[in-house]
């Protein structure tokens, strides 16, 4: 998964103004205590970072 179709997914899912504050503010346990922002400026795949937050929010499986 690319990081703009990631970036699409959240605005997506959470409208484009939450989005971004839950990629700058959100700590995420499954990303060993990272924000969205920052475990894609430590390297995590946009994939596993989708996940993380769709586990933390209780996305339904079919907008995975």
């Amino acid at each position: 998964m690319r990081t703009t179709v990631f970036r699409n997914l959240m605005s997506t899912e959470f409208g484009a103004v939450r989005a971004e504050m839950l990629a700058r503010d959100h700590v995420l346990g499954a990303l060993g205590g990272r924000t969205v922002d920052q475990a894609l400026e430590a390297g995590f795949e946009p994939k596993e970072i989708w996940r993380a937050v769709c586990d933390d929010f209780g996305v339904p499986p079919e907008r995975r």
